[in-house]
This record gives C-alpha cells, structure tokens and sequence, in this order.
C-alpha cells in the first residue's frame, strides 16, 4: 500500500473526503516527526510506538576499494509495534 492508497483508504473508513483524509495524514507525520526531532518517544496505546535510536559512529570498509572508512555517529527513527497490532497480523 502506497500513501496514495492510504489516504483513500483513510478516507473511505472514516467518511472524510480524501483531501481530508491526506491533511489528517500530513498533520500526523508532522507531529511524529516534530517530536522525534525534540528527542521525545510517542506511544499510541494498542498501535505502537515511535522514538529517536542512536547508533555510534563506526568504522566500515568500502566494498570497491577495500579501504577503512569512518563512518559518523547517528540519530535513527524506531517504531516498535504495539501487542494489539502484532496480534492483528498474526
């Protein structure tokens, strides 16, 4: 399912139209990201939740040349599913 698909999908669940349904979508993904960027960890109780991981800086190996490189510490979004979803799709 693509996002074009979601928003209809979106739409027909919840009998908005679709351009509501893909400002509801858009408002989502802001807020999400909004707070993962301040650092916080949302919890959508039985969906599951969002948080910011952090991955050390490394070294790694070119594959062409075989040479080391660095490679930079980052920041990485997460999503765990929640037990109501996990047990939905199973």
């Amino acid at each position: 399912m693509n996002k074009t698909e979601l928003i209809a999908k979106m739409a027909e669940n919840s009998e908005l139209s679709k351009a509501d349904a893909a400002r509801a979508l858009k408002s989502f993904e802001q807020a999400i990201t909004e707070a993962m960027q301040a650092g916080d960890k949302i919890s959508i109780l039985g969906f599951g939740s969002f948080e910011v991981g952090k991955r050390a800086a490394r070294t790694g190996r070119n594959p062409q040349t075989g040479k080391d490189i660095q490679i930079p510490a980052a920041n990485i979004p997460k999503f765990k599913a929640g037990k109501a979803l996990r047990d939905s799709v199973n």
